[in-house]
């Protein structure tokens, strides 16, 4: 079997290489791994493009969260470049209408806020709750690597990417149109991308699996890293993804 292509991994909302450490070190060797950077992307457009900027000619691509986003617009600008994609406790739907979108970035205009007066550890403190399964709120260790990982960003990249959710595509046309094997992969209890949510896409695309992980919830990669490595594997090994390299 051919070596399976380069894999770049897209972080989500304020995170960083970290949150992809358990999953890159669960991998081991036999495969090239990158972890994509935006830099100060303002868009789902200018990440997705800030992506492909760095990325080799043809690689398999996964993207975790907001990452998930910037994953499926790098597939709308250069689908050939695309081997395999992997969406992990993200959504493929715009900014909500009305009141809810209203309520959506009034909520991420406080965690702004949070980040000014209060500095960017503060704002993983008051987000923490959404984001892994209540069972984990009391393991130290992952709680301590996720609110090491959010004290590392800025206020700066925070509104950046605040503008770049208000601001996200519709993804539901292009699902569909996904050439490549397609794994999406959900936590249990993901209180902010839900199972339903990954089901929805996996629906959409017709080289699909939808796999969920239990005991999880929002943060897969560091909750789960082991599991979530696995899934990745059988993404990347499927079928030798190598041999659908698009022309």
């Amino acid at each position: 079997m051919a070596a399976p292509p380069p894999l770049v991994l897209a972080p989500g909302m304020l995170c960083d290489a970290g949150v992809w450490a358990g999953v890159i070190a669960a991998l081991g060797g036999g495969v090239d791994i990158r972890v994509a950077e935006y830099g100060q992307a303002r868009s789902m457009t200018a990440m997705a493009e800030a992506l492909l900027a760095a990325a080799p000619p043809v690689f398999a691509l996964a993207g975790h969260s907001m990452g998930g986003r910037v994953a499926l617009e790098a597939y709308r600008l250069e689908p050939h470049r695309i081997a395999a994609l992997a969406l992990i406790g993200t959504e493929h739907r715009p900014a909500p209408a009305g009141e809810a979108g209203e309520r959506e970035h009034a909520g991420r205009l406080r965690l702004l806020q949070i980040a000014r007066e209060r500095g960017m550890r503060a704002v993983g403190e008051a987000w923490l709750e959404s984001l892994v399964d209540p069972s984990r709120l009391r393991d130290a260790a992952l709680v301590g690597a996720v609110l090491e990982m959010i004290a590392r960003q800025t206020p700066e990249r925070l509104e950046a990417e605040v503008e770049a959710g208000r601001t996200r595509p519709d993804s539901r046309a292009l699902l569909p149109k996904l050439a490549c094997p397609a794994l999406f992969l959900a936590g249990r209890n993901d209180r902010l991308r839900p199972p339903e949510v990954h089901a929805e896409m996996a629906a959409l695309a017709p080289r699909a699996r939808l796999v969920v992980l239990e005991g999880c919830g929002h943060m897969l990669p560091m909750e789960r890293p082991g599991e979530t490595a696995a899934a990745l594997r059988e993404w990347l090994e499927a079928g030798n993804i190598s041999r659908h390299r698009p022309a």
